[in-house]
């Protein structure tokens, strides 16, 4: 059976485990202090506690790929694997113009990358195993170089296992900075979700055995139907409930840092979400503007207040305010689940102590509606316009001889129907999501592409340009891009877990002959 698709299969195993309540908590956590996971590591000889993510300033780092034990509260200590010994690993902050070089340095024991997610690298630099490159083997190093010349807000992570290898911590923040940008405090939240002890001992059946599985290169990966039951599990709709810790940096609840500001500060918060849980974001207290998503900006942003940005896997949005509201207010994820609110931090004044705010999470508030916002300009596409090419991507969640999968037109992938390019070339591509519970950002490697339009109206406000775009049960979105970076490129869910079960595709120029060819022995796993 292919390697992904049981992945996926035990991933789901342990959800209906956990729903199920199949151990009982005490037993889970006996059961993991005893379990070792793929990279052999015991969770009785811990490796040392993660370090403070550092911000690092410079345009030649070096990344290395360890163990590390990250204490997400007080109390509450869990394996990760690390970029530099801190979750999320170091922000890497360059300025447009730069040549970044980045080594990666693997000291797991098990294969990495880095995906430059957002960010229009050379096709060589994606960072995909078996695409691009093939997965940078244990004690191994890669160099990563490319041009910074879009400023904005991206991130890395991993591609390798990476449904896997992202959820173990193995990302970071990677901003471009814009030379016209003027901040007095300037900070990067990386939102997240993760399973306690608790809950990671739950797994102790499946996942040590699953992760020491060999890899395939991408051209062999075949997600379609084999011999797995899947006996009582839902159809649609990922139960989520095993991800019980919610994190921002890498900490949560009360552990969470505050934002130190002053009165009459201009506050820049980039907004990053790294897990597979969509958030619903709400800043107390003060008027702000969203100034861009997915790092492109946002033309004549409006001042609002008091609505919640909801921030889906993958997808990133900065948002600015005037700090004139002296005291402790919140920054905080609305809704009814519990576990929101262990996702929350401070804006906290300098000097100001005794007027610290009070949640109101449960409070049913506005969401920011991207395609209603700022001031319409001119932009690369439009509606009306011819397109080279026009795509219908169908988005479902099927269940094919037995098994539930992610579909893109009923095929799973590698069958799916890739999308042949030529440089140069427009393409229109219409996104409709048919599956009834189960949302799909979808990401586009490599490029940026325009919103042009959501359940057939138009966008009425500023131009959208972003690399994610997150696509709801009922809803369709028609996009546009331009095929204006030749290679070899991803275009799929960021869902994971939808990915890794065949919501992939690819976007290949017909006139490109890559020089890589990936080498069966490497253990690579894209997604």
């Amino acid at each position: 059976m292919n390697t992904i698709w049981l992945k996926s299969i035990i991933i789901s195993a342990v959800i209906v485990l956990v729903t199920t309540g199949c151990f009982k908590q005490n037993q889970a956590k006996d059961a993991a202090v005893q379990m070792k996971n793929e990279s052999g590591m015991s969770h009785a000889t811990d490796p040392k506690l993660t370090s403070a993510p550092a911000r690092v300033n410079g345009k030649e780092v070096t990344i290395t790929a360890q163990e590390s034990m990250l204490e997400v509260a007080k109390g509450e200590t869990i394996p990760v694997w690390t970029f530099n010994n801190s979750v999320p690993g170091p922000e890497i902050r360059v300025k447009v113009g730069d040549t970044v070089k980045i080594h990666l340095n693997n000291q797991l024991k098990v294969p990495v990358s880095i995906h430059w997610h957002g960010y229009p690298v050379p096709n060589e630099m994606d960072g995909i195993p078996g695409v691009t490159q093939d997965a940078v083997a244990p004690g191994k190093t890669f160099t990563y170089e490319f041009q910074a010349t879009v400023p904005g807000t991206y991130w890395y992570h991993s591609h390798q296992d990476s449904v896997n290898q992202v959820d173990k911590g193995l990302y970071g923040s990677f901003i471009v900075e814009d030379p016209k940008d003027n901040y007095d405090r300037d900070y990067t939240l990386v939102l997240d979700e993760w399973m306690s002890s608790s809950a990671t001992g739950m797994q102790m059946n499946g996942t040590s055995e699953m992760d020491n599985m060999a890899g395939m290169d991408h051209s062999q990966m075949n997600m379609g139907s084999g011999d797995m039951d899947h006996g009582n599990m839902p159809m649609e709709g990922h139960d989520m409930s095993m991800y019980d810790l919610y994190t921002i940096n890498g900490k949560s609840g009360n552990s969470v840092e505050k934002l130190s500001v002053k009165k009459g500060d201009k506050v820049r918060l980039r907004l990053i979400n790294a897990g597979y849980i969509s958030h619903q974001m709400h800043l107390h207290g003060h008027d702000f503007k969203v100034v861009s998503t997915d790092g492109q900006p946002m033309n004549n942003p409006a001042i609002i207040r008091d609505q919640l940005l909801s921030i889906a896997p993958g997808e990133r949005y900065d948002i600015e305010f005037i700090a004139d509201q002296p005291g402790s207010w919140l920054l905080e994820e609305h809704g009814t689940d519990a576990r929101i609110q262990q996702m929350r931090t401070y804006i906290q004044y300098e000097g100001i102590s005794g007027q610290k705010d009070r949640s109101d999470s449960d409070k049913v508030l506005t969401t920011f509606d991207l395609t209603q916002y700022g001031n319409p300009s001119a932009s690369r596409f439009a509606l009306d316009q011819s397109f080279d090419q026009e795509v219908q991507m169908n988005l479902n969640t099927e269940m094919k001889n037995g098994e539930m999968v992610y579909t893109i037109n009923g095929k799973v992938y590698p069958n799916t129907d890739k999308i042949h390019v030529k440089e140069g070339e427009s393409i229109k591509v219409t996104m409709v999501n048919q599956s009834k519970q189960d949302d799909h950002p979808m990401h586009l490697h490599g490029h940026f592409f325009q919103v042009l339009s959501k359940n057939g109206v138009p966008l009425q406000g500023s131009p959208v340009v972003k690399d994610t775009l997150n696509v709801k049960p009922g809803e369709s979105y028609v996009i546009a891009f331009e095929a204006n970076n030749t290679g070899y490129w991803m275009f799929h869910c960021h869902d994971l877990h939808h990915a890794s079960a065949g919501m992939v595709t690819d976007v290949e120029y017909t006139d490109y002959r890559s020089n890589y060819t990936p080498d069966p022995n490497a253990g690579n796993i894209p997604e």
